[in-house]
């Protein structure tokens, strides 16, 4: 018994997915999410072109 045999046996290859047909439902739930996507990169790229929005943090005054 070598110490490399040990454990789970693995398949070489995944067994591929069959292709199921996309009725309506999905169809429309992948165009919702990809305009999700496309409002949340419009929103990163809107706010990478403005500076930070607090300036400074916790301000400390000079007394001690």
């Amino acid at each position: 018994m070598s110490g490399r045999e040990g454990g789970k046996k693995k398949p070489l290859k995944q067994p591929k997915k069959d292709q199921r047909e996309l009725d309506d439902d999905d169809v429309a739930q992948k165009q919702k999410l990809k305009e999700q996507q496309k409002a949340l990169q419009e929103a990163k790229a809107k706010a990478s072109q403005k500076g930070p929005l607090v300036s400074g943090g916790i301000k400390k005054s000079g007394k001690k």
